[in-house]
């Protein structure tokens, strides 16, 4: 485990509502399972800027990835399991998606010009974010270690630095949107291009 990724590991083991999403997930067994975005890199922000760990978290993302059935009836079914699994209010601030539906409705969602390709894994998805700072994940395994992916690394996060992912599918559009909102609640990120 390099530094960045071991600081990265004890800043959401600092973090207890990510941590206890992350134990409820593993416990679920969820096939592929991993929280990911503003789940893992807000609360690094947060610690580097001494704000409290929940600040600026909107919501809980969790990923799984099981292509024995791609309908979303099957997908809804493990969104009610995994509510069920929390109380209010963070019941409704776990947002889980199968990856490997992600491509059956992402062009029209988000007006993509093209394709976008099937994910072979929940980890395939950290390579389609927008910023490379945001394409991070973080898997709780069953001794309760934490396995940290990020395709990119991690340099950009601790930077604090917003650069665009060079394999984002063109015209998938939401840079300035997504970068702005980030910078209005972490003033102290830097946006490439400004």
């Amino acid at each position: 485990m390099s530094d960045l990724e071991a600081r990265l590991v004890d800043i959401i083991r600092a973090t207890p509502t990510t941590l206890q999403v992350l134990k409820v997930v593993r416990d679920l067994d969820l096939p592929d399972a991993m929280i990911f975005s503003g789940a893992v890199y807000q609360p690094v922000w947060n610690h580097l800027t001494g704000r409290a760990p929940d600040y600026g978290i909107k919501d809980y993302d969790v990923a799984y990835h099981d292509d024995s059935d791609t309908s979303y009836e099957a997908e809804d079914v493990v969104i009610q399991r995994v509510a069920a699994a929390f109380e209010p209010p963070l019941r409704e601030l776990v947002e889980v998606r199968n990856q490997a539906r992600v491509h059956l409705w992402f062009e029209k969602k988000f007006g993509a010009d093209e394709p976008y390709p099937p994910l072979k894994s929940s980890a395939d998805a950290l390579k389609r974010f927008v910023a490379t700072a945001f394409c991070v994940g973080v898997r709780m395994e069953a001794d309760d270690s934490l396995s940290v992916y990020a395709p990119f690394g991690l340099e950009d996060l601790f930077a604090m630095h917003l650069r665009p992912n060079p394999l984002r599918v063109k015209g998938a559009g939401g840079w300035a949107r997504t970068t702005g909102s980030a910078q209005a609640r972490w003033p102290e990120i830097t946006v490439e291009g400004q």
